[in-house]
């Protein structure tokens, strides 16, 4: 997602439409679309505010709204499967979500050993 215009920019746009300039002529100038000028005049019309808002979309991450469960979790039971783990927390997530969460607080988990090899060589 790319980053918000600056506030400076907002101000300067909005002074220059305050004192007479087209939205086009605007626009234009500060090589944004129409369409921008207006959604940025009308929220200064209803709720008075300029400023960029914040950008965050979606839930936040496990790891911040579970991180001390999480944290627990893999110290009762660092050789859990995913599927373990989920049903664990008994979280509605996708199975990849946890691990997610696990990652981003920088926790290892016990590995379990690889099935023993075959005993047929090259022939």
């Amino acid at each position: 997602m790319p980053a918000p215009y600056a506030s400076d920019l907002r101000q300067r746009l909005l002074a220059d439409r305050d004192a007479g300039m087209s939205t086009a002529a605007v626009a234009q100038k500060y090589k944004v679309s129409p369409a921008w000028v207006r959604r940025r005049l009308q929220r200064r019309r209803q709720t008075g505010e300029t400023a960029p808002r914040p950008q965050r979309r979606g839930p936040l991450p496990l790891a911040q709204t579970h991180a001390a469960q999480i944290r627990q979790a893999v110290r009762d039971r660092p050789d859990a499967t995913r599927a373990g783990r989920r049903h664990q927390r008994g979280l509605a997530v996708a199975l990849s979500t946890p691990w997610a969460a696990v990652a981003a607080l920088g926790l290892r988990l016990e590995k379990k050993s690889p099935a023993p090899r075959s005993r047929i060589g090259p022939t």
